[in-house]
């Protein structure tokens, strides 16, 4: 199903090519994608492919895009992180998984920390989940996703002492999977 407000997701892609590229008078872009074989025509949000390339040829400092997340759909990135030098956090290594919504940039992408490695912090729960405003209330179409990668390495560069949110246990155990479903109670900028 096309639709040039809506983003279809391609099963088995080769490597992402979107080249070449048409606007479509609309804010999308229609783009020729590969597949197992045959080409196949899809519609980018224009903002969404714009933040994708910008994220693969100017990532934040320790921030990569990991290229086979975005083969299978253009709203799912995975990001693969490095812990800042001089922080608690130096050396380690972490994914942070953004899906996007066909509303985006007006609706603020569901963030969180996802693989085996999820950093223990005041504001992130053992299940990857992050207490963090921007990723909800304070979300503005302003932002982007390198502004959201760099609030977060702030975060977890601020830290202090590693140690899980009081509450973790309790909200793991009752949360909704999409973090973004949470109503955050913000009280602690220390960390």
């Amino acid at each position: 199903m096309l639709s040039p407000r809506g983003v279809t997701r391609a099963r088995q892609l080769l490597p992402l090519r979107l080249w070449p590229r048409r606007s479509c008078g609309d804010g999308s872009i229609m783009a020729s994608m590969q597949t197992t074989g045959r080409r196949v025509e899809v519609w980018f949000p224009k903002r969404l492919q714009k933040e994708l390339l910008a994220l693969q040829n100017d990532p934040p400092p320790g921030m990569t895009l990991n290229e086979k997340s975005v083969q299978n759909s253009i709203t799912q990135w995975i990001v693969d992180m490095e812990g800042a030098p001089g922080t608690l956090y130096e050396g380690e290594k972490f994914q942070l998984l953004f899906k996007f919504s066909s509303r985006y940039p007006f609706d603020s992408p569901q963030v969180m920390f996802t693989g085996e490695n999820i950093p223990v912090h005041p504001h992130v729960y053992s299940n990857g989940h992050i207490c963090l405003s921007i990723l909800t209330e304070d979300w503005s179409p302003a932002l982007s996703v390198q502004s959201v990668c760099l609030s977060i390495i702030s975060m977890l560069s601020s830290c202090k002492e590693k140690r899980r949110p009081p509450d973790n246990s309790f909200y793991v155990r009752t949360c909704n999977k999409n973090p973004k479903k949470t109503k955050w109670w913000y009280h602690d900028n220390s960390v």
